[in-house]
């Protein structure tokens, strides 16, 4: 059997990295990769990177890593109120102003998809990697989201399971394209930022085998207040100190 991790949406949070990390390694997981978001709301964008890089997990360009590696403008989210507006550029300026531009550099040049094939005895399985979708890496895809747009999706990659992130929320979804052919779509969570109640780290694990392919997601408690206390003492608003602390809150 084959076993991957993977995880994305870190978001400067590197206490919560390090444990997903050390979870991975502890349940013996070689392979790990990144589906992006390496910045943006939380102190540690730099230290991130830096581990990412040190670690030589593969890793995909999210679309706030785009920004940042790019220079690329902030573009108001439509479902964001002013508030929430103005607090989100001061946190994207901090990151533009304090990644360093050895890591934007790096980021510059990380794939937006990575294809993963895997040979089970006469059988190849397809593993695509996106951060948000095959189309882009800032579109949602939601549970919810329409099922014959997923069937395209599905059907044009050739993927046996479609994995992303970008949500901020953790699920598995199985498609059934016809027949017996079952295809996947996997979304990691966030490891630094959930948008689900329990703000709880989260990253998945595949494992392939003669059977098929299942996937887990793994949750996992970090030291959210003193990741608060750390963005409380720093330059970032303290409404990502808050909503880390704010269990209730789903924005």
């Amino acid at each position: 059997m084959i076993e991957i991790a993977i995880f994305s949406d870190i978001h400067g949070n590197l206490p919560a990295l390090k444990v997903v990390v050390k979870d991975i390694e502890q349940r013996g997981i070689d392979q790990m990769y990144c589906l992006g978001d390496l910045v943006d709301f939380a102190p540690w964008g730099n230290e991130v990177i830096e581990c990412i890089r040190d670690l030589k997990i593969p890793c995909l360009l999210g679309n706030h890593d785009e920004r940042l590696a790019f220079n690329n403008p902030i573009i108001p989210i439509p479902h964001h109120d002013a508030e929430e507006t103005m607090q989100r550029t001061k946190a994207i300026n901090h990151s533009k102003d304090t990644i360093t531009e050895a890591n934007k550099k790096w980021m510059s040049q990380l794939p937006y998809t990575i294809e993963l094939r895997y040979k089970i005895k006469d059988t190849f399985r397809k593993v695509l990697l996106v951060h948000a979708s095959t189309r882009s890496n800032d579109e949602y895809i939601h549970v919810g989201h329409d099922s014959k747009d997923l069937e395209g999706m599905l059907t044009l990659s050739g993927a046996d399971v479609i994995v992303m992130g970008h949500t901020h929320i953790a699920y598995q979804k199985e498609i059934l394209l016809g027949g017996n052919d079952k295809r996947l779509l996997l979304n990691d969570g966030s490891v630094g930022r959930s948008r689900e109640a329990d703000r709880l780290a989260s990253y998945a694990i595949l494992r392939i085998s003669e059977q098929g392919i299942t996937a887990e997601i793994v949750k996992l408690e970090y030291p959210v207040q003193e990741v608060a206390d750390a963005i409380f003492k720093s330059d970032i608003p303290d409404f990502y100190g808050n909503f880390l602390l704010n269990g209730n809150v789903t924005v």
